[in-house]
C-alpha cells in the first residue's frame, strides 16, 4: 500500500475535526443568541420561586450570575469556558456543571444502548422479513406496523405503557431508575435497574424500530433485485443465508447512518422519555433547566449533544469501508 494511500484515514480525520470545531463554534454561537431571545433568565425564576422579590434583589441575583454584562461579554465567556472545558456552575443547582452533567450521563448512555440495540435487532429482522415478502401479508402487516409506531408520539406511548405495564398490570415500576431499598450492586441491583429501564426502553424503541425497519426494508429490496444476489440463488445458496449473508451487508450502510445520528441526538432526543418516565438523564436534566431558565445548563448541555452528534458521524464515517470495501474515504 502506498504512502498517500496510507495516509488517506489520518488526512480525512484531520479534515473532519476540523470541520467539528467550527460546526460546534457555530451552533454554540447560535444557540446563546437564541435561547438569549426567550422571555425570562434564572434571575427571574429564582425569585419567583422565593415568592418575592424587588428591584434590588433581581439586579443583585443578576449581577452575581454575570447577566447583566453585555452580551458579547457573556457569550466571550460562554465560548472561553468551552474552549477550557470549564463549563462553570449551575444556577439552579448551585453545582460544577461537568460534575452535574457527568452525573447524569451513565443513565442517558443507558437508555440510548437499550433503545438502540433493541430497534436495531428487530428492525433488521423485520424489514428482512418485509423485503422477502415483498407485496405479501408479512410485508404489508410490518410496513403497517411500522407506519403506526413512526406516527405515534413517545410521550403517548410512555404514558400508556405506564398505564397498562405499571398501574393495571403491576409488572414494571412508574418511573425513577431504582427503587431506594434496592441495593447499588449485585445481581439484585442489576435486576432492579433493568425493571426501571424496560419500559423507557421500549419507549424510546419504538420510533427508531419505525424508521430502521423502512430502511432496511428499501435497501434490502433494491440489493435483492442485483446480479450477484440472482448468482447466489443460481447456486442453490438458501433464501435466509442469500438475505442475511450476501444482501443485508449493503443494504445496512444507510442504516448506519441513522444510527449514528440517533446516537449522537439521543441527548436531546430523549427528553419526553426521560420525562415521562422521570429517568435521571440528560434528557430530563436539560428539560428542568429550559423550565429554570438556566441557560448556563441549557447551553453546556445543547454545546455537548453537538459534540456527540459530530463523533457519531465521525465514527460512522470511518465504518462505512470496514463493512463495505468498495467504499472509499475522500
Amino acid at each position: 500500500m502506498s504512502a498517500p494511500r496510507r495516509n488517506l484515514p489520518l488526512r480525512f480525520i484531520g479534515k473532519r475535526i476540523l470541520q467539528a470545531v467550527l460546526t460546534i463554534l457555530g451552533i454554540a454561537i447560535i444557540n446563546f443568541f437564541l435561547l438569549q431571545l426567550a422571555p425570562g433568565d434564572a434571575a427571574d425564576a429564582l425569585a419567583g420561586e422565593a415568592g418575592t422579590a424587588d428591584a434590588e434583589y433581581l439586579a443583585n441575583l443578576r449581577r452575581e450570575f454575570g447577566l447583566d454584562r453585555p452580551l458579547w461579554e457573556q457569550l466571550a465567556a460562554f465560548l472561553m469556558r468551552i474552549a477550557t472545558f470549564n463549563l462553570g456552575y449551575s444556577f439552579r443547582y448551585g453545582e460544577n456543571i461537568s460534575a452535574l452533567i457527568l452525573s447524569r450521563l451513565p443513565a442517558t448512555l443507558l437508555l440510548m444502548a437499550a433503545s438502540i440495540l433493541i430497534a436495531l435487532l428487530v428492525g433488521i429482522l423485520f424489514g428482512v422479513t418485509a423485503a422477502r415478502y415483498f407485496n405479501r401479508l408479512p410485508d404489508r402487516l410490518i410496513s403497517l406496523l411500522a407506519l403506526l409506531f413512526y406516527a405515534t408520539p413517545p410521550f403517548w406511548i410512555g404514558l400508556m405503557m405506564i398505564l397498562v405495564f405499571s398501574v393495571w398490570l403491576g409488572w414494571a415500576p412508574t418511573g425513577g431508575m431504582r427503587d431506594i431499598t434496592a441495593p447499588d450492586r449485585g445481581l439484585a441491583g442489576f435486576l432492579d435497574i433493568a425493571r426501571h429501564l424496560a419500559l423507557p426502553a421500549l419507549t424510546q424503541a419504538f420510533f427508531y424500530l419505525a424508521i430502521y425497519t423502512r430502511l432496511v426494508r428499501a435497501g434490502m429490496l433494491e440489493v435483492l433485485s442485483l446480479d450477484y444476489i440472482r448468482v447466489a440463488r443460481a447456486k442453490g445458496i438458501s433464501e435466509q443465508r442469500v438475505a442475511y449473508r450476501h444482501a443485508l451487508r449493503n443494504a445496512v450502510l444507510p442504516l448506519i447512518t441513522v444510527v449514528g445520528t440517533n446516537i449522537g441526538g439521543f441527548l436531546g432526543g430523549a427528553v419526553l422519555t426521560e420525562t415521562v418516565f422521570s429517568w435521571p438523564g440528560i434528557g430530563r436534566l436539560m428539560f428542568d433547566a429550559m423550565m429554570q431558565r438556566d441557560l448556563n445548563l441549557l447551553l453546556s448541555i445543547l454545546v455537548l449533544s453537538s459534540v456527540f452528534v459530530v463523533i457519531a458521524n465521525l465514527v460512522v464515517d470511518l465504518l462505512y469501508p470496514v463493512i463495505n470495501p468498495t467504499v472509499e474515504l475522500r
